[in-house]
């Protein structure tokens, strides 16, 4: 018949926690010996194990040391509705670590960080707001900027969340029909038409200018993000192509 106290060597060997971490929650008194010997030998009994292994259980639910010194002074009614909350929160948190790797594994990948939806959920705006707030930055005391902000604040937010999903897609498509145009000359009538497609969709948001035009095609040009959005759709530099091809159309004057 096994002797009815534990030394800390039998502790360790149940539970596999080293001897320095047994001494330490006694040093912090969170789990104390039931006895100690005359030698101070550090002896344990049944219940002592069976709450050494509710802390170990408590800890691999991501409860920090003190948070379990908490809860085990607690009722089990109450430990139990702690622990529902907790599980809410840990069913947020998987579904938060699955978006971060869907969204790094996109990014691996080669998809462009401007429509991966890493902050979504987030104290972080998305993106797309980011930029939103950049162009009112720069571009806000225009008048072509304040009057495409008056539009806006006369929709709904589903109504503009409508809106953005829909230029999105518009850019999107006409970014590939200009990526397979890359043999042509920027110049080129077939190119140049992409354009004036391209500004018709600029234009249901923003009066498009030779000055805007110019502005936009430069940050194509020279901000890596949007040279990193736009090369996307192509194997070689469609951000370079675009603004060559603006250039021009802004340069003829078919603005």
């Amino acid at each position: 018949m096994k002797k009815p106290l534990l030394t800390v060597k039998d502790i360790v060997q149940i539970t596999g926690i080293t001897t320095r971490t047994l001494h330490y929650y006694d040093k912090i008194d969170l789990f104390k010996p039931a006895h100690l010997t005359d030698n101070g030998y550090r002896l344990y009994d049944r219940s002592s194990l069976e709450k050494l292994q509710t802390i170990l259980f408590l800890k691999e639910m991501d409860f920090s040391l003190k948070e379990i010194a908490d809860i085990l002074k607690l009722p089990k009614p109450d430990q139990r509705q702690l622990l529902k909350k907790h599980s809410q929160m840990l069913i947020s948190r998987k579904q938060r670590l699955e978006t971060i790797i869907t969204a790094l594994d996109e990014y691996v990948s080669g998809k462009d960080i401007y429509n991966l939806r890493i902050f979504n959920d987030s104290s972080i705006l998305p993106l797309q707001e980011q930029y939103a707030h950049e162009a009112k930055f720069i571009y806000g005391e225009t008048e072509e900027y304040q009057e495409f902000e008056g539009k806006l604040n006369k929709l709904s937010p589903g109504e503009k969340a409508n809106l953005f999903s829909e230029f999105e897609q518009n850019m999107e498509n006409v970014f590939k029909k200009m990526a397979s145009c890359m043999h042509r000359p920027p110049s080129s009538d077939e190119v140049q038409q992409l354009i004036s497609e391209w500004k018709s969709y600029m234009e249901e948001s923003i009066v498009c200018d030779a000055d805007m035009l110019t502005c936009i095609a430069n940050t194509y040009k020279f901000d890596n993000r949007f040279k990193s959005y736009i090369n996307q759709f192509s194997d070689e530099d469609l951000a370079e192509f675009l603004y060559d091809a603006i250039m021009h159309h802004t340069n003829m004057g078919l603005v």
